[in-house]
């Protein structure tokens, strides 16, 4: 077992050098460069466009001008501005946006935003995922943990059925303890800096709350939250609301200074 502990420090040595701080000042876990964010991104948005059929006309204008909006606010390090936007013909009420510069919007999301700051509402909370690199975050967390998992396992001797029973209950504890809690404060993370996002476009930030209603209202069966990757409706409406006082001012001055679009 003397591999183990130069490997524990190897790891331990990557893992505090690829620590960075997120946009709201919270210690991660980044492994991935840029460039890899980006190639994941690029292949997973052409794959999803050949799996599911996409749409034009009035849909596909509407959700690319409230995609502009967000976008033209943006600061330069998060792209030039050329980001791709697809409507897909998919009931499900989903969105999302991907490493470098993919949005994606179905069909189903526009019953339930029922005007276009409620949609700014779900984009921008999207692009915030990207802007707070949550995608590599997640990767990371997942890779360390595994390496963890491996390392005790080596080192505990627990091998053959005994040994196999004791990595899955270690397993389902990194799940429900590590792995599902992080996604948890990413979904939170991004609620906030999506705020900033739609207020600093124009869009009034109020309307997150209104949209997380109806979303109540048209979402079925849910987990528990401690199963789930996404906090409940109550909570996320009651941190919306705690934030959104803070982003007005935003609103108010993107407002006087006519940046508010016509999305229709």
């Amino acid at each position: 077992m003397r591999w183990i502990r130069p490997l524990v420090v190897a790891t331990l040595a990557v893992a505090l050098a690829a620590c960075t701080t997120s946009p709201t000042g919270r210690s991660r876990l980044t492994l991935l460069s840029e460039a890899q964010l980006d190639q994941m991104g690029a292949q997973a948005f052409a794959q999803y466009q050949r799996d599911t059929p996409t749409v034009g006309g009035a849909p596909y204008r509407y959700v690319q001008c409230v995609t502009d909006a967000i976008v033209a606010t943006l600061p330069p390090e998060a792209g030039d501005g050329g980001w791709q936007v697809r409507v897909f013909d998919d009931d499900s009420a989903n969105a999302f946006a991907l490493p470098g510069g993919y949005v994606g919007v179905n069909l189903g999301l526009l019953e339930i935003a029922e005007n276009q700051d409620q949609l700014a509402a779900v984009i921008g909370h999207e692009i915030a995922h990207v802007l707070a690199r949550h995608a590599n975050e997640r990767a990371s967390t997942q890779t360390a943990t595994q390496l963890g998992l491996s390392v005790l396992s080596s080192a505990a001797g627990l091998e053959g059925p005994g040994g196999e029973q004791v990595m899955a209950a270690l397993g389902m504890g990194a799940k429900y303890g590590i792995l599902l809690p992080f996604s948890r404060r990413h979904e939170s993370e991004a609620d906030v800096l999506g705020l900033r996002l739609m207020a600093g476009a124009g869009f009034d930030p109020r309307a997150s709350v209104a949209l997380w209603q109806n979303m109540g209202r048209a979402g079925g069966a849910r987990p528990p939250e401690w199963m789930s990757t996404h906090p409940s409706h109550g909570q996320r409406i009651a941190g919306l609301e705690a934030e959104i006082p803070g982003v007005l001012p935003l609103y108010e001055q993107a407002r006087r200074a006519g940046r508010p679009p016509r999305c229709g």
